[in-house]
């Protein structure tokens, strides 16, 4: 049975009757609607008037498209500040949110240059690599890199591997406390690898925060690199 109205525009009535979808909890944060056939089968119409239908959702923020993959239900963005001291799960749990963090490897490796002058340690030192995910209420929201120097935390890899808070991982090496010292944001594109981690098209915007972390000497203990999905994440930079 046709879902639309005989005194509204037929696209205007599609969006209208998704909208309240989205308003009566049937499809949640992150979920995958119908295909266009199916929507155009419900609604009784070609699927030209409901692409027409949800591109006016998509423009109000509630819907995103991926290419090839269909229409999803957008998050409400996540504020995520970014101060002095910059906890993952401190945050999420702050804005309400249900924090996780999935490890997808930790590996020992010589550092690069760049790494090297961030974490002041020659060229070509070996360092403990962390690759991870984070999650916001089950939704990715970031593809997560740091690197650490491996003679000054001994047994970090070990640590790693078994926790998922990077703290955590860090006061079992002897580091009790740590602080930014530096953050630089800049705006990039997704790869095809981190297109697939988050859930968004290879080329889609992301937001990119490089940082360094220090120790109550001043020693950085951290370089990490953190790649938010451009549209779930809203960073705050605080002093």
């Amino acid at each position: 049975m046709s879902d639309i109205s005989p005194k509204t525009p037929v696209w205007k009535a599609i969006a209208n009757a998704l909208r309240s979808d989205l308003a009566e909890g049937r499809y949640t944060p992150g979920d995958k609607l119908p295909t266009e056939a199916a929507l155009a089968e419900r609604f009784g119409v070609n699927r030209h008037t409901v692409r027409h239908g949800i591109s006016a959702l998509v423009e109000e923020g509630l819907i995103r498209t991926r290419r090839g993959a269909g229409a999803f239900v957008a998050a409400t963005p996540t504020d995520y500040p970014i101060g002095r001291r910059v906890r993952f799960h401190e945050n999420l749990i702050a804005a309400g949110r249900r924090p996780e963090k999935r490890v997808l490897h930790v590996e020992e490796r010589l550092a690069t240059e760049g790494e090297a002058q961030a974490l002041r340690i020659p060229s070509g030192v070996r360092i403990c690599a962390y690759h991870a995910l984070s999650l916001a209420d089950g939704q990715p929201v970031a593809v997560v890199e740091s690197v650490f120097p491996s003679d000054r935390l001994i047994g970090l890899a070990t640590a790693l591997a078994e926790n998922t808070s990077i703290t955590e991982a860090l006061k079992v090496v002897g580091v009790e406390d740590y602080t930014r010292a530096s953050t630089r944001l800049t705006a990039v594109r997704a790869s095809a690898t981190q297109a697939l981690h988050l859930n968004v098209t290879e080329g889609d915007p992301l937001l990119k925060s490089t940082s360094v972390n220090v120790d109550a000497s001043g020693r950085p203990v951290e370089y990490g690199r953190t790649w938010f999905a451009g549209d779930r994440v809203t960073l705050t930079l605080e002093n």
